[in-house]
Parts: C-alpha cells; structure tokens; sequence
C-alpha cells in the first residue's frame, strides 16, 4: 500500500502521536498521507448542545477549517499546520485552540494571519470537516486516529512513545496486513498500572494546555483527575 487518508482531529493526543509515527513510514517508503478531518467535537457532543458549526469559533473545529482552506492550496500546507498545532499543544502544552495563538502559528509557518479570518469567512470549509467527518462516522468510526487503507477503515493504531526506524516500519507492516485481512476486527493489549503511568506521563502537555474535558468512547480512563470514555 502506498496511500493512506489520515482521519485526525488535532487536539486529540493519541491522533498526534499516531501522525508521528506514519510521518517516520513515509520519510522511510514514500507513502503518500492525505491528511483528513474528524471531529471529537461533534462526535461526543451532548443533546442540546450547539454542533461546532454553530459557534463563531470551535477548538479542533475551527483549527480544520483553516487546515481545509490551506489544503485547498496544497496538501503539505496542511501537513504543516497540522505539525505545529500538534508541536504547541502536545509537546509544548501550549494553547493553539486560541485563536491568537493560531495566528502566531500561521506566521511562524511563513503564512498570513489572516489566513484564520478567510477560512472562518468561507461558510465551505465548514462543508469540507464536516464531509471528512460523516465519512469515518458511516463507515462505523468513532474517533481518531482513523485510517483508510486500500478501502479499508481501521482505528489505530492508538500509540504513546511512537516507534522510529526499522520499527516503525515493523509496525505498518502490522497495520498492512490487518488492513489485508477485512474480517479482522479488534487486537488489543490490556494496560497495566505502568502503561496508565506511561500514558498519563506522556499526555501532560495536552492536560497542561487544553481547555475542555476530554470525552472518549468506550473504556472508562482517569489521569489525573480526567474523567471519560475511550
């Protein structure tokens, strides 16, 4: 397999880290990675609350749009803004969902501020997340990071500490021949009490730097007081 869409909403921690490991897969095989939208947002939001294209601005919501406008332009655009929201967020612990500081990213990528206002302007980007979101959602996704390989969706993989070099690529080697076997559903590893201490140590900048309560689908997880799904 040589291409892969990327379903990502940028300010979830394990969708940036899976995007470090497949950025090391392409550097080493020449993939091509189609950065697509998803949003955490929308997916795990309450009734009666407005969707995200209802606010005049949306954390991950109004970051994909821009990343859709800049897209529009070329796609290494929005593999470089996705890279600097993730760089400020989960790495730095810094807030891009500001939006002052996401025009401070935008310049710091050689781009116009004004790039943010064009894009919350432009009622279409709204169409483009929101298209790349119902996508993963009807082939029966829930969250991030997703990936359609060889018309294949798969979720995962969910990683901390991402694999560089020879495994890496043992890795994809994995994700490839899952994606060849479509009856193949689920493998999981059970977390350990190291694991969660691992996952929580790792996820301190995104704690450190978000301003929401993070929701997940499934399993019920608590680091450091953060109470959801997954």
């Amino acid at each position: 397999m040589t291409t892969v869409d990327f379903h990502f909403d940028p300010m979830c921690p394990f969708a940036y880290q899976t995007s470090l490991w497949i950025r090391d897969v392409r550097a080493q095989l020449g993939i091509t990675v189609n950065w697509r939208f998803f949003s955490l947002e929308e997916i795990n939001r309450e009734d009666g609350k407005k969707h995200p294209w209802e606010r005049d601005w949306s954390y991950g919501w109004s970051l994909m749009r821009i990343g859709a406008l800049l897209r529009r332009t070329d796609m290494s655009l929005l593999d470089r803004w996705y890279a600097a929201i993730g760089q400020e967020l989960h790495t730095v612990g810094g807030k891009p969902h500001d939006p002052e500081v996401a025009r401070r990213l935008l310049c710091d990528l050689g781009l116009e501020a004004s790039i943010l206002d064009a894009a919350l302007a432009d009622s279409t980007t709204h169409d483009d997340v929101r298209a790349e979101h119902q996508r993963v959602v009807d082939a029966g996704g829930y969250g991030v990071p997703t990936l359609f390989m060889d018309g294949q969706c798969l979720f995962g993989p969910v990683l901390v500490d991402p694999p560089t070099g020879p495994d890496a690529l043992k890795l994809w080697g994995v994700i490839t021949g899952m994606a060849e076997l479509p009856h193949v559903y689920e493998l999981q590893r059970p977390k350990s009490p190291a694991d969660a201490d691992l996952i929580a140590r790792s996820l301190r900048p995104y704690l450190d730097g978000r301003d929401w309560v993070s929701i997940n689908r499934g399993e019920v997880i608590d680091i450091d007081g953060l109470a959801g799904r997954r």
